[in-house]
């Protein structure tokens, strides 16, 4: 059996610090916003069999320098490889997400009915929650049918300061 490296580094742009991490098949993983070196590890002990970490800066540069871009408000969307691992709900679900122009919203309800699933708001919602790309993936452009904001793995801080810079990008 071979073994699967995935390459982790830490992304610093004020206010956002997280470990980001890549396999050799594209990005795969966004940490939350001051989360620690475990939280990647326990994502990979769960969702890459046979893994090996590696802290890898040079391997994460170009992802790094899109995330970057993304926080200096240089840049609406992203255009890496990505590697994505979820069940086929979730990844239905995932690529609705990436169909969320930059800086709009969109409800749970609104992304259950895009997929053909109106009644699963519910499943949704958890798909979204377990979402390993956030930024890349936007889910923080999902809110409450009542226009509120609801958890985001990254905290409703996070989510908030998003949402906020998309509209400070948008009204430049």
């Amino acid at each position: 059996m071979s073994i699967n490296y995935v390459y982790c580094s830490r992304l610093n742009v004020e206010p956002y610090s997280l470990y980001i991490a890549a396999t050799d098949r594209g990005f795969c993983y966004v940490g939350s916003n001051q989360g620690n070196l475990e939280e990647v590890k326990q994502w990979v002990d769960k969702h890459v069999s046979n893994a090996q970490l590696v802290l890898d800066d040079g391997f994460l540069q170009p992802y790094s320098e899109q995330l970057s871009d993304y926080f200096n408000q240089k840049r609406t969307d992203f255009d890496m490889p990505l590697d994505i691992r979820g069940t086929t709900f979730q990844q239905k679900v995932w690529h609705t997400l990436r169909t969320i122009p930059f800086g709009e919203v969109k409800t749970y309800s609104e992304i259950a009915y895009l997929i053909g699933k109106p009644r699963a708001v519910r499943a949704v919602a958890l798909a979204i929650g377990q979402n390993p790309i956030m930024i890349i993936v936007p889910c923080h452009r999902v809110i409450r049918k009542d226009g509120s904001i609801s958890g985001f793995r990254g905290g409703v801080h996070m989510k908030r300061l998003l949402q906020q810079l998309e509209s400070d990008v948008i009204n430049k």
